[in-house]
Formats: structure tokens, sequence, C-alpha cells
């Protein structure tokens, strides 16, 4: 049994994965197979349908699958965003078809959210190699002009031919990489949130995701140049993350702190040079942060902390609420979230103590686990930066005084137990920011 059909096997929604070359050629046996006796509508955009929708759409035909006219957006400016879904949910209540995405992120989140809101199911064909969210349940959307994730089923079958996607704009397989190499710290953090009663890992889940990622990362430059076989390997490992979150129920398995920073940049509606940021974009500059976070720590005397005197210097819950109202002034959804996440994961100053009297106990085994896991910075700065990813926060339109920033705001934007809790309940969250930020730091703010 192949790693795909054991991911299928948990899978909750998909039933169906074919990453191989000449895959359009089998998406009429697969649409049969899970639609019997239904029509087919091609979603697509303008250059998604150039490069694969046609092709797809002229198969489905060829095999006498019945066709309701494509839907293609035709705006050069196309992002997630809910105008966009619901022209294309006000085009799908009009024809009794199931969607077949044609694209990447976008056309496949907006896909399945409107499938979703009809009550449909749909199935993807996917067009590069540049995240992980084609098989993960949930849509990230914008709305109000802030990205949000959608809770919506994932895509009943996903079909990608890798020589489609290593002939995508470059970039796109880029975007994967730094979609990819976040799992390297990811895992590190659910080690860590395992080890200390948070968040227990899933081995399936674990395995899933882990177990090719090394080898989906280890040739940047031949994706970069767009080969097929290592963007073979990527697509398939990116496949493989979303079946891991469906299994889990959870995004746990593939992302960790990293992918906060792109959300918090989500909510600021991150631009550069006048284009929406990729996510793989995003997370690839949180990657390099959590790393360096992990670093950090494995820098520090932590199996030797004083819980008791952390504890003691933990602020109530009223008092971390005032200091969440004061630092994020301004940014009010910003607030909102933090102020429920943080109260979702407080502890009082006795759990406080528990909690960093087990990390302390465990350290040191557990900080060979970290080691054994990661990547240094240095390696994955080098990897995305021969993947032709962002491997500076400028090249994303983000300063350093602004990324220094964000860092000192992230802790307290989701529940989820990451580094960022143990540098924040260990006192050590000044501390890590003028490693990381002042003089002599990775990101030294002039």
């Amino acid at each position: 049994m192949t790693d795909i059909e054991k991911a299928l096997s948990k899978a909750s929604d998909t039933k169906c994965i074919i990453v191989e070359n000449g895959a359009h050629g089998r998406v009429p046996e697969v649409f049969r197979n899970l639609f019997p006796g239904q029509a087919a509508v091609i979603v697509a955009d303008s250059n998604t349908y150039a490069a694969a929708g046609a092709d797809v759409e002229a198969i489905l035909g060829k095999a006498s699958i019945p066709l309701a006219p494509s839907f293609v957006f035709d705006d050069p400016e196309l992002y997630a965003e809910w105008s966009y879904l619901e022209r294309l949910e006000e085009y799908l209540k009009g024809v009794d078809a199931i969607a077949v995405a044609v694209g990447s992120g976008v056309i496949n989140d907006l896909t399945k959210l409107a499938s979703s809101h009809l009550g449909r199911q749909y199935m993807v064909v996917g067009t590069a190699a540049s995240m992980d969210g084609y098989t993960a349940s949930g849509a990230s959307v914008t709305y109000d002009g802030i990205k949000q994730t959608f809770a919506c089923p994932a895509p009943r079958a996903a079909i990608l031919d890798p020589a489609v996607s290593a002939a995508a704009p470059k970039g796109l397989s880029a975007s994967g990489y730094g979609d990819m190499i976040a799992k390297i710290p990811a895992g590190a953090e659910w080690i860590i949130a395992g080890a200390l009663g948070k968040d227990p890992v899933d081995p399936v889940a674990f395995s899933l995701v882990q177990d090719g990622l090394r080898d989906s990362l280890a040739d940047p430059e031949g994706l970069a140049a767009g080969k097929v076989e290592p963007t073979k390997l990527l697509a398939n490992e990116l496949v493989l993350s979303g079946l891991a979150m469906q299994e889990c129920g959870s995004s746990r398995p593939a992302s960790g702190i990293e992918h906060q920073f792109s959300h918090f940049w989500d909510m600021e509606g991150l631009c550069f040079n006048g284009k929406h940021v990729s996510h793989g974009f995003k997370v690839a500059i949180g990657t390099l942060v959590s790393t360096a976070m992990l670093e950090f720590l494995l820098e520090n005397d932590i199996e030797n902390i004083d819980p008791a005197a952390c504890a003691a210097a933990w602020p109530s819950m009223e008092d971390q609420a005032a200091r969440i109202r004061d630092i994020f002034n301004g940014r009010p959804h910003h607030m909102e979230r933090a102020l429920a996440q943080s109260a979702e994961k407080y502890l009082p100053p006795s759990g406080i103590e528990k909690e960093l009297t087990l990390l302390r106990d465990q350290w040191p085994e557990l900080s060979q686990k970290i080691r054994s896991q990661i990547f240094t910075y240095a390696k994955v700065k080098e990897g995305l930066r021969l993947a032709g990813a962002p491997y500076e926060p400028e090249m994303i339109g983000i300063s350093r005084s602004r990324l220094r920033e964000t860092f000192l705001l992230i802790p307290y934007m989701r529940s989820r137990y990451t580094a960022a809790d143990i540098i924040l309940r260990t006192g050590l969250l000044d501390k890590a920011a003028e490693s990381l930020f002042g003089p002599g730091g990775i990101w030294e703010v002039g």
C-alpha cells in the first residue's frame, strides 16, 4: 500500500488522489466513479484554463461526460475574496453540475467553499505545486477585508500532473517549497506540545507529513528550473499534508507558529508591488523566524529555569487582557482574536509552574529530539533562496521593524501551543527579541 493509499484510508472527505504524468487522462474515470450520472462544470481562471482547463474539458467531453459551460474568471487581480466567491456561487446555482476546479490555491478555495455552500461535492485538478490546501478541509477566503478560514469539506478527488505543475509560472513551486519547509519546525513544535500534554502527537498524521518531507525539499534548484521529478515529489508531499490534516481533524500536522505570521499579515491585507503575497511566501518568512526561535530556545538554559519564579512573574488573566488591549491598540480585529485565543490557552500561575517544571525536567531529552527534527536557520534560508522563494522579510514587503513588531504580538494570536508560548511563559520574550532584532541579530533593526 502506497503512502497516498494509506492516507486515503484515513481521510474523511477525499477518496482519490492521482499525482502522475498524464494524469488528466484519468479525470473521466475518476469523475464517473465518484459522481455517477452527474454533469461536470470546469471552474478556472484565464491562466489555468489555458494551462489545463481546456484540456480537461476536452477530455471530459470526449469521454461523453455531460458538461455545463465553463466558468472562467478573467480578472488578472483575482484572489480568494468574498465578492469572487459570490460570483462563482451565483453561477453554480444555475447549473446542475459538479464543479471541477482547475487551478491552484485561489481557484481551489473558491470552488471548495462555493460548492459547500450549495451542498455539493467537487473535485480539483491542480495546476501548480504551490500549497498544501488541495486536500485540506476548510477554505481561506478574505471577508470584510480580513482573510479567514471557513469550514468546508475537502475535495472528493485531487489530480495533479507534475509536468503541468513544473511548467507553471515562476514562483508557484517556490511558494509550495515555502509551505512545505514549514513542516520541519512545525513538526518540532508538535513534538514539544505532545511532550507537555498540550496536543498529543497523532503518529499516523505525523508520519504522513514527515516521512517523505526531506526528500521533497532536497532539490530546490531543480524546482526553480522547472524539472518534473522534484516537482512531483513536492506535489506528492503537499497532497499528503492535506490528507494528514483531514485524518487528524486539525491543521496541527502541517503548521505551527510560522503559519501564524502568515495569518497575522493576512489580517493586515499584506501586498507587495501591488500584488497579494502568496501564502507560501509569507509562510517562508515565518519559517525562518520559527526556526530562529527554536534555535534560541536550544541556546538558552531551559533545563535550569526556575518554574516558581516564572510563575510568580506570570500575569493574571485580567492583567494579560489589559496588556493585549494596550499592545494591539489600533488593530481591533487582531485585538479581538488575541483576547479570545489567549483566554483559551491561559493558565494560572500554578499551572504555569507545573507546565514549566515538566518542560525543565524533559528538556535534556526533548532538546535532542528538536535538534534531530529541525534544519538550521542557515539551511532553511539557503533552501528558500535556491528554490526562488523569499529569504529576507523585505522580499515580501515586511520591514525588519515590522517583523519585530509582529514577533512581539504573535504569542497572543492563537491558542495552539508553540515555541512562542515557551518564550513568553519563561519570561524570555524580550531577550529573544533582542537576540533576533538587536545589535548583531539576524534581523538587526537599525
